[in-house]
């Protein structure tokens, strides 16, 4: 049986990263499902992708191919309000009021 780096990785470890990205999913989902704080992110959006972060956290296949570590990163950010937006997994979003488009 083939084994992934991440299947290695020590017990203690897996729990960590499963607790940060399931915490940073629970985030995604205040903060922007509910409460929309984001209006460039839709709720189906953010509970989209709080989803995916779960199933990383459960070990299961994402659609996309998620890289774990870029959800790990992404969880960091949305767990420090550090521009989430900026990680390759953040849905698109539309254009809002509050961003500038002058150079």
């Amino acid at each position: 049986m083939k084994t992934h780096k991440s299947d290695t990785r020590p017990p203690r470890h897996h729990k960590a990263n499963s607790s940060l990205l399931r915490l940073a999913a629970d985030i995604l989902r205040l903060r922007y499902a509910h409460f929309s704080r984001h209006t460039g992110l839709s709720p189906t959006a953010a509970e989209k992708l709080a989803n995916t972060l779960e199933s990383i956290a459960d070990g299961l296949p994402t659609p996309n191919h998620i890289d774990p570590r870029e959800a790990t990163a992404l969880a960091h950010r949305l767990i420090d309000d550090d521009h989430p937006e900026l990680s390759n997994i953040w849905p698109a979003t539309r254009p809002t009021a509050s961003r500038s488009t002058h150079t």
